[in-house]
């Protein structure tokens, strides 16, 4: 994993652009800490920032291909191609020659050989900017789940891209405005696919790769859901469900440096977890590495809720010592969640507040940090669960069939939590549910259509799509700006593409075969799991059921709201806060996102 960077500007000789594509660079040094590189022709300006994960001494970026003494195509390139071994020896019979050993490399050649088609070849996680020195033209590549992010930011002689936000607002033609549109987004629960919150700058869409030249700019879907009858029946459906899972971890086991699993005991990690042990074990190069969060007194402090229905730690215990992982429970201390340090790095990592998730931001990055001492690659379950129809909102009809995202039906929703804390005026002139209305829309009329579906599967359908497309993406962000804010590459085996285009039209029927959350994925993997993780109920990333972690808040947010100076002052319902004392404080993530945007808007020095 790396950080890319870049700029393209036809009215400017780009040879004197080293410092300011450092300085965008720079901002990315934690994706990158092992080294940084930099590249320009007479228009054009590549940036790297890398994280060494496949052939360490000889992947230096950005790359060039050269013949003749000419420069022909350079890349800035973040992520891993998993078939790039295949993909080298196709190269190699059709007459390509390789310096290095790296995955980088190969997407070179392979552009050379097919053109932008070869983005059809790629298995994996990417984002990646080429510069075609033969056309005067930049291609930006991002992968089909979107699970490296990649930003751009039109100008009127050119365009900058980055693999964050930051990257760009680093630039010293671009300032860091939020409009309303931009606030919208913010506060409305919706991942918006382009959006990027800040003015003028927009994020390349999953599946999607965009040319820019002379003529201008042009972007193309090379990818997306299809909806297609599906004619296996169980017994074979539950087969390549397991076939292609093993095939999936096997590929993404492949790195030069220690590499690990996120173990929190539920079924998606530890089928993971499983699946890379007998890989590794096959190979002869086990025990897997396996870890775990916890919270210092979570035994004493523990309440089963609706979206966390046991704690982690026993059953993770128990997958490790059924796989003989190496296993460490990292249990984190109050001191250290609460620390408005560690708060801090959420909204600088995002480049926004990301609050909904409670404090599971926060300790995320506190168990990356301790993970990134032993281990550079961690493998990890995203995504199972919109995948096998793992949550509440796909089975309880009053959210499954409500008329706006089934996560905010279920409660994932900003706007409840603010009420008392957040400017009354300011959110009844942004008008959310009017905006989330528009996109729950626009997202609905891109639904692939099965001819002949009944109306009951169609609502499956619709359900999964805007999980798939909105709704992990959200999870995809937390994991990589986490992650990345201490040079750990996360790999996520369940955003395959070939298993979300398989899994995507399995009807409902199989998913849901026994009556029970998750059926189809359980059926394919029973045989990995101990009774008890296979029967689990779903429990959500953990987070502290201290009350004193809420004191904590609580002690921070009455600092900002007394304080004029305070960025958030002016945005604060002072006649809510009086009444939100007398009547009891507010959900924890209400005062979350308060004390992150304020975080946020001193940071990023913003406009509104």
């Amino acid at each position: 994993m790396c950080g890319i960077t870049g700029w393209v500007d036809f009215e400017r000789d780009m040879s004197g652009a080293r410092d300011v594509l450092r300085d965008m660079a720079d901002p990315m040094a934690c994706r990158g800490p092992d080294a940084q590189g930099y590249w320009t022709d007479t228009h054009v300006g590549f940036g790297h920032r890398r994280l060494a994960v496949i052939d360490i001494e000889g992947g230096a970026q950005p790359m060039t291909v050269e013949q003749d003494g000419r420069e022909l195509v350079a890349v800035t390139y973040s992520g891993e191609v998993y078939n790039y071994r295949e993909l080298r020896a196709e190269l190699r019979t059709l007459g390509h020659r390789f310096r290095t050993e790296s995955d980088t490399e190969v997407v070179l050649h392979a552009y050379l050989q097919w053109g932008a088609a070869m983005v059809d070849k790629l298995n994996g996680m990417f984002a990646f900017a080429l510069w075609d020195a033969r056309s005067e033209e930049l291609v930006l590549v991002r992968d089909r789940l979107g699970i490296k992010p990649l930003y751009y930011y039109p100008t009127g002689r050119g365009i900058l891209f980055g693999s964050e936000a930051k990257t760009i607002l680093a630039h010293p033609e671009v300032r860091p405005v939020v409009d309303q549109d931009g606030l919208c987004e913010l506060l409305a629960s919706v991942k918006t696919p382009e959006h990027a919150i800040f003015q003028g700058m927009y994020e390349l869409r999953p599946g999607h790769l965009l040319r820019f030249g002379r003529t201008g700019l042009r972007i193309h879907r090379y990818w997306a859901l299809e909806a297609r009858e599906h004619t296996d029946d169980l017994d074979t459906t539950v087969r390549t469900v397991r076939e292609l899972l093993e095939d999936i971890v096997e590929r993404q086991l492949i790195a030069d440096v220690p590499l690990c699993t996120l173990l929190s005991g539920g079924m998606d990690s530890s089928v993971v977890t499983a699946l890379a042990a007998r890989s590794l074990a096959a190979r002869g190069a086990g025990p897997v590495r396996s870890f775990s969060v916890d919270f210092a007194d979570n035994d004493r402090d523990f309440t089963a809720n609706v979206v966390h229905s046991s704690p982690d730690a026993p059953f993770a215990a128990e997958m490790a010592a059924h796989v003989a992982a190496d296993h460490t429970n990292l249990v984190i201390s109050l001191e250290e969640l609460a620390d408005p340090r560690t708060r801090a790095v959420v909204p600088k990592a995002h480049d926004a507040p990301a609050a909904m998730l409670g404090d599971g931001c926060a300790s995320l990055y506190l168990l990356f940090r301790a993970i990134r001492e032993r281990s550079t690659v961690a493998l990890s379950g995203e995504a199972a669960d919109e995948l096998f129809g793992g949550y509440g909102w796909f089975h309880a009809p009053e959210l499954r069939d409500a008329e706006t995202f089934p996560w905010v039906a279920a409660g994932y929703d900003l706007m409840p939590v603010l009420s008392g804390l957040l400017d009354p005026e300011l959110i009844a002139e942004l008008d959310i549910e009017g905006y989330r209305a528009r996109r729950y829309a626009e997202a609905l009329a891109e639904i692939p259509v099965l001819p002949g579906e009944d109306a009951a599967q169609r609502r499956i359908r619709e359900v999964s799509y805007l999980a798939i497309t909105r709704f992990v993406p959200f999870l995809l962000d937390r994991k990589d700006r986490m992650s990345m804010a201490v040079g750990l590459e996360v790999r996520v085996p369940f955003c395959d593409h070939r298993l979300v285009e398989y899994a995507f039209n399995v009807p409902w029927s199989m998913k849901f075969f026994d009556g029970k959350e998750k059926s189809l994925l359980r059926a394919a993997t029973r045989d990995l799991l101990p009774v008890s993780i296979a029967e689990r109920k779903k429990s959500a990333y953990p987070i502290s059921h201290d009350p004193r972690y809420d004191a904590s808040l609580r002690d921070e947010f009455d600092r900002l709201a007394s304080d004029p100076g305070a960025p958030v002052h002016s945005l604060i319902d002072r006649g809510g806060i009086r009444r939100k004392r007398a009547d009891g404080w507010p959900a924890r993530a209400g005062l979350e996102f308060m004390v992150q945007l304020n975080s946020w808007l001193k940071t990023h020095e913003l406009k509104l």
